[in-house]
């Protein structure tokens, strides 16, 4: 198969970056002139606007974004879109955020979807619910995690970039040799840590799953299926405390008993590369994981199966995390310019290239339906399973106190992880610092 690998980053998900959110507040509460080229309004004498777009990008996904560029400003000869930034994805905030305290921020940058409220806090940054409501691509027909991922309040502070969905990657040698029969659709949380058990041989440096380790985002997002599918939230109605105060401690259960069969690789480094490795090499059963890996799991030749995540209750669930282009204040040239750039990028003929060369899902079902994306799905092993749980993916919520829940959260995790803390000790800290931070006006 032909697939392409997925940009090379640090991580996938990124890392929870604390010291940025402080310093959006600041910034949040003066609304600063800036000029993200200099001093000019990016008008050129001739009527060409000049975009700055700050991609975060690296390897293929970069090329690719230069391609489209390319074709864009060919069918759009007075706006230029100027690729810059010169930071990966994952410290994008950090850059962003000193830009806006300087007032000299891009026209574009690519923010982590948990990172959004906490930019949007920013005078400066754009709203564009006028824009998806009346762009080419009927906004109902966005996923509904494309949409929840840069909603706040009822309006639409960002586009989507990226699209993703988690889902079980098996290797089918392993079960095979354990005599496992493949899971299908429909399986059990408790299915799956029998599985891992039944997978592991330690005595040959094999485990039946993985875990990140470091307490960061990736640790965190992989439990939240867990807590939805038994019916808590991360952040309760009232938006005073968590949501998964009942049921976190059963969701980390699962944690717990997949350390105490010392069945699960706990991976002590940020972005999750030792694990996926463990698993391309042969030595693991079963990751969760998203569509980005496919490439690499494939390149590895491992025979694999693709099967959605489980659950407690038997309905399908799964989460999804977008990433976002958010577009910020250089005056009306610029910021009309910028929507434009991005309404071109988001219709299914340039969003099923970004998709296929560069490692996304489809943001729409219109591009799903593309013969292109159908092409791609026949040729690579389980990328449908990924789609097909868009249909109820979650998103976690734009909400500005996010990343204090998810550290406080993070934290439990790896307590069980390694075994420090029961889960319902592990959950009560969790709570107490959570609650905490959610209490602070916003």
């Amino acid at each position: 198969m032909d697939a392409v690998r997925r940009a090379a980053r640090p991580s996938r998900r990124g890392v929870l970056r604390a010291g940025g959110g402080a310093a959006l507040a600041a910034v949040a509460g003066t609304a600063v002139t800036g000029c993200g080229a200099g001093t000019d309004d990016g008008v050129a004498a001739d009527g060409t606007v000049t975009v700055e777009m700050w991609h975060g990008q690296a390897d293929t996904a970069k090329k690719v974004l230069e391609g489209l560029v390319a074709d864009f400003e060919r069918a759009h000869p007075k706006i230029r879109v100027k690729l810059g930034g010169g930071v990966l994805s994952d410290v994008m905030l950090q850059k962003v955020t000193a830009a806006l305290a300087a007032g000299s921020y891009p026209d574009i940058a690519y923010i982590f979807g948990s990172d959004l409220a906490r930019v949007a806090r920013s005078p400066q940054v754009v709203d564009l619910t006028d824009m998806v409501g009346s762009g080419p691509v009927p906004w109902k027909n966005y996923w509904a995690a494309s949409r929840d991922a840069v909603t706040l309040n009822g309006r639409v502070r960002a586009a989507p970039a990226v699209l993703d969905s988690l889902a079980v990657v098996c290797n089918k040698k392993l079960f095979r040799e354990a005599g496992l029969p493949l899971p299908k659709a429909g399986w059990t949380w408790q299915d799956f840590v029998s599985s891992a058990r039944t997978l592991t041989e330690s005595g040959r440096g094999r485990f039946g799953t993985g875990w990140p380790g470091t307490g960061d985002e990736d640790t965190v997002w992989r439990l939240w299926p867990l807590i939805w599918d038994l019916g808590g939230d991360v952040v309760d109605d009232g938006g005073k405390g968590i949501g998964f105060a009942d049921t976190g401690a059963r969701a980390l259960q699962v944690v717990a008993d997949l350390a105490g069969d010392k069945s699960v690789y706990i991976d002590p480094k940020p972005g999750s590369e030792q694990m996926y490795q463990v698993f391309q090499s042969g030595r693991m059963g079963m990751v969760v994981t998203g569509p980005w890996q496919l490439p690499d799991i494939e390149t590895a030749g491992v025979d694999h199966h693709v099967v959605p995540l489980p659950s407690f209750s038997g309905r399908p669930v799964t989460i999804s995390g977008p990433d976002t282009w958010t577009v910020f204040d250089n005056g009306e040239a610029r910021s009309k310019a910028a929507r434009t750039f991005l309404t071109w990028l988001a219709r299914p003929e340039q969003d099923v290239r970004w998709d296929i060369e560069a490692g996304s899902l489809p943001l729409s079902r219109r591009t799903e339906a593309l013969p292109a994306w159908q092409d791609k799905v026949a040729r690579t092993e389980g990328l449908n399973v990924f789609t097909t749980a868009l249909e109820t993916a979650r998103v976690r919520p734009v909400h500005a106190a996010y990343p204090e829940v998810s550290q406080a959260l993070g934290q439990a995790i790896v307590a069980v992880l390694l075994g420090r803390s029961t889960p319902e000790k592990a959950l009560r800290a969790c709570a107490d610092e959570a609650n905490a931070a959610l209490l602070i006006p916003r």
